[in-house]
């Protein structure tokens, strides 16, 4: 029961501490983070445990999978190179430079665990950068490439990371045994996860109770993560493999009734693993504090501060002159990119470069090192100093950056938007355009106005959107204010009044302002 108690205590201190990270438009993981560690040093501080095994799968796997599930495979095809050279070579080349800056200063630390810790420390998460940067509206670009480069770049690095412990316990480390095997999980990944997403996706499209839906769109996730992991193939690619595809072919298949509920389920559960990983890495630090001889603490923070500073570096190092290249090609041959898009710039570098905070991979990484692992404990407390380091000067930091240079698009979805809108209310009209019935013309009016909303010019539009929304409010104000009048007085009872509340619900969910 004391476990329970603890448990909600720090769902609690959670949601407080996100909250006041959202008040003061900051990254919540730096708040979470923070408040782990001073929770940790209180008197009587819980501590919870997740076997090392399980960590990956329990914290990475649903949160790659609703991010994938919303990457736009076309707008990634787009902007491949900068994805590339982010998500595989940026991540190859700080995961060197961390190891030889830990071996150096640590001689006595096995290649093999340097190089775990690089891999660890590698792969940054768009999490609190979009989540900061969403605020502002920013170009869509940036977004595309920040998130593109989270779900690619924690697979390769993910794959590192794995042969890099493979080889700690075999005692050896050599690029040219790993590269085969390397390669093969790549392909096998991207082959496995896209027959999983297709299959997966028909087998859950033939359950229509929602709760079944939603559990077995959590086992698909964990299974796929799992069944990668136990052959031989990347979790993190496969994962990802199969969300896009789940993403391409399940629209058509899942109902709204069973859609609207499924994704609400995942933004809590997606936001709860979070939260837990945050505070979870936060309460390792007092263990590992106290584990540590008292003569290496020193040495131990000099190493973390020392990796903190060469994983910014390393980031900037790389992309500062990847964007010079791409900005002296546009000036020889032009920018003609296949839709709108922002052009790169040397403000675009800035924010991308600057946007390399680290989050729940590194933290879930470190945490599922096994005990016996060398030098665990450096490397929990690298991993945390790191994550907080990057969160605290970065994210605190990009917001004021990305006002000062100014940089926006013509908003290239939003005029997307416009004209899907548009397409599918011509093609709603045109599909009973010979029915003449009174129901038939109640719709067509329906339809005509919103296309007739969606032409008008953007101030009228708005101040339409405006009106509208306002009185739709109040209508259903008052419809729900009458059912539950009649409720209290006994004219229906609750099965009537649950029906019709879910009724109101749909309707006003469906006006969609």
């Amino acid at each position: 029961m004391r476990e329970l108690e603890q448990l909600l205590v720090l769902f609690v201190a959670a949601v407080i501490l996100a909250a006041a990270a959202r008040r003061v438009s900051a990254p919540y993981p730096v708040f979470l983070a923070l408040g782990g560690a001073l929770l940790a040093f209180l008197p009587g501080a819980p501590s919870f445990t997740v076997p090392p095994d399980l960590v990956l799968a329990l914290f990475v796997a649903p949160v790659l999978l609703d991010a994938a599930y919303d990457a736009s495979l076309r707008d990634l095809r787009d902007n491949w190179a900068p994805l590339t050279g982010l998500a595989v070579f940026a991540v190859v080349i700080t995961t060197a430079a961390v190891a030889v800056v830990v071996h150096t200063l640590i001689p006595t630390m096995p290649w093999a665990a340097a190089i775990v810790l690089g891999a660890v420390v590698a792969p940054p998460d768009a999490v609190a950068a979009t989540a900061v940067l969403r605020q502002l509206r920013p170009p869509h670009r940036l977004l595309t490439i920040l998130e593109g480069e989270s779900l690619l770049n924690d697979a390769s690095a993910l794959l590192i990371y794995r042969l890099a412990v493979g080889a700690a316990a075999a005692g050896s480390f050599s690029v040219a045994a790993v590269a085969p095997v390397f390669l093969v999980a790549v392909a096998g990944s991207v082959a496995g996860g896209s027959a999983l997403g297709w299959l997966i996706v028909r087998v859950i499209a033939h359950v229509q109770h929602v709760p079944t839906s939603i559990i077995l769109q959590f086992v698909g996730t964990f299974s796929v993560w799992l069944l990668a992991e136990s052959i031989g193939l990347s979790g993190v690619l496969t994962t990802v493999c199969f969300a896009i595809t789940a993403a391409r072919s399940g629209p058509e298949r899942m109902p709204a009734r069973v859609r609207i509920p499924s994704y609400a389920v995942w933004d809590t559960v997606v936001f709860t693993l979070n939260i837990l990983a945050f505070i979870f890495i936060g309460l390792q630090l007092r263990p590992i504090w106290e584990s540590l001889d008292p003569a290496d603490r020193g040495r131990y923070f000099a190493v973390a501060g020392a990796v903190l500073v060469t994983v910014i570096v390393v980031r900037f190092a790389w992309h500062m002159p990847f964007n010079a290249v791409v900005r002296w090609r546009d000036r020889r041959r032009g920018f003609h990119p296949p839709r709108p898009m922002l052009r790169p710039s040397v403000g675009s570098g800035l924010v991308i470069s600057w946007a390399g905070m680290r989050g729940i991979v590194t933290l879930a990484a470190a945490m599922a090192l096994p005990p016996e692992f060398p030098y665990r404990d450096l490397i929990l407390l690298t991993a945390f100093a790191v994550v907080v380091g990057t969160l605290t000067i970065q994210g605190l930091t990009l917001k004021p950056l990305l006002r000062a240079l100014k940089l926006h698009d013509d908003d290239p979805v939003g005029h997307e938007v416009s004209a899907a809108r548009e397409r599918a209310f011509q093609a709603g009209l045109a599909s009973f355009a010979d029915d003449r019935s009174p129901v038939a013309e109640l719709v067509r009016r329906e339809f005509a106005a919103r296309l007739a909303s969606e032409r008008a010019d953007a101030e009228g539009r708005d101040a339409t959107s405006a009106a509208h929304g306002e009185i739709h409010r109040r209508a259903l104000r008052a419809a729900r204010q009458a059912v539950l009048a009649m409720r209290a007085n006994d004219e229906i009872g609750d099965d009537a009044f649950h029906r019709m509340e879910e009724e109101l619900d749909w309707f006003e969910m469906a006006d969609g302002r």
